[in-house]
């Protein structure tokens, strides 16, 4: 189980970085928008279009990062007051109830609404280039199957956990600056040193 967690998290990484790309070139598409419209008086007609397919792309594809990173908002009012075996076996609860249902109605919608955009070769309808938004719904099925697969990963992890009596390590590729700040006013310290 530890190598497919180790595995479903690589992917997940992979994934989130990625498309963490799609943060340059909505704020590269952005400026340019806001020099050619305020400053040249010529905006262009494909900016929106870039604007919300790259934010959609990120939204989706990130979700299985942030969870293979524990990232994701908890009200933990009383989680984190319990043991972390008795966390485990509520966080598999609700994944068996509620993770896995959401995340395989998102693959079979995703699948037939893709199917249906790519059959017609789907464009934007709300922009004058009329740019081809088939490609960009087919996320939605691979979106819902990386969440699958990490929530896959996410059951072995509850599972090591009822065993060990102990949550198991998680990968960490960044930290938060708030994380940072607060250790400095724990320790005395600057932030990363």
């Amino acid at each position: 189980m530890a190598a497919f967690i180790r595995f479903a998290d690589r992917l997940s990484m992979w994934a989130g970085h990625a498309f963490a790309w799609c943060i340059v070139i909505l704020m590269a598409a952005t400026c340019y928008e806001v020099f050619v419209r305020y400053v040249l008086r010529a905006p262009t007609g494909w900016a929106y279009d870039i604007g919300y397919m790259m934010y959609g792309a990120l939204f989706l594809m990130a979700g299985a990062y942030t969870l293979s990173r524990g990232g994701h908002v908890r009200g933990d009012v009383l989680y984190r007051r319990w043991s972390p075996p008795t966390q485990a076996k509520v966080d598999l609860a609700l994944y068996i109830l509620f993770y896995f249902p959401a995340a395989l109605a998102l693959i079979y919608s995703g699948w037939i609404f893709a199917a249906q955009s790519w059959r017609f070769k789907e464009v934007s309808i709300y922009s004058p280039a009329g740019v081809p938004v088939y490609p960009m719904k087919t996320l939605i099925p691979v979106a819902g199957a990386l969440l699958v697969l990490q929530g896959v990963a996410e059951i072995g992890r509850c599972l090591q956990c009822i065993r060990d009596g102990r949550w198991p390590p998680r990968a960490h590729d960044v930290e938060e600056l708030e994380k940072q700040i607060l250790e400095q006013a724990a320790t005395g310290r600057e932030p990363g040193r």
